[in-house]
């Protein structure tokens, strides 16, 4: 499966999850809470399908993906249990702390994630819609290959990086 889709269709995802933070916090019910098992399936496909992408990228021989998909996500899942554990932790520490905060303050991290993500999908699907003309154009490139940007380079590189 071509990669750029997959990578659109995946900051699509996390568009549609700080969104549903949001909502959750506004007091509406979403498709997180819905449907929790559907989302995390659909999810966890795309994400595996970004990655898998990424292992062929880089070489690795298609018979070695599946078990380095494998140990990405027991890496995933331990990495998680360890992040919640942390928290759960620093709960219990600040548990007696009283601070005052704005309700508002509560919205700007799905804010910065949604906007973070959207701007990863703008710049997907605006690689679409350019690649096939813009990688006929050269790109200068140093010794090892990597692209000297400039603006007017921008969607060049996109074309070099997914070489």
């Amino acid at each position: 499966m071509p990669q750029r889709p997959v990578e659109a269709v995946i900051a699509l995802s996390i568009v549609l999850v700080a969104g549903e933070i949001v909502h959750a916090r506004q007091g509406r019910i979403g498709v997180t809470q819905r449907w929790p098992w559907m989302v995390a399936f659909v999810f966890e496909a795309l994400h595996g399908l970004g990655f898998a992408g990424a292992l062929a990228e880089v070489g690795l021989p298609q018979h070695e993906i599946p078990l380095a998909l494998l140990m990405f996500n027991v890496g995933v899942e331990i990495g998680q249990l360890l992040f919640i554990g942390a928290v759960l932790g620093l709960i219990a520490v600040l548990r007696g702390v009283r601070i005052a905060v704005p309700r508002w303050l509560a919205l700007v991290p799905p804010y910065v994630i949604g906007s973070a993500a959207m701007y990863w999908l703008i710049q997907r699907v605006a690689a679409f819609q350019s690649r096939a003309r813009q990688c006929e154009r050269p790109i200068d490139a140093d010794a090892a290959g990597f692209a000297r940007v400039s603006l007017g380079q921008i969607r060049g590189a996109l074309c070099v990086s997914a070489q």
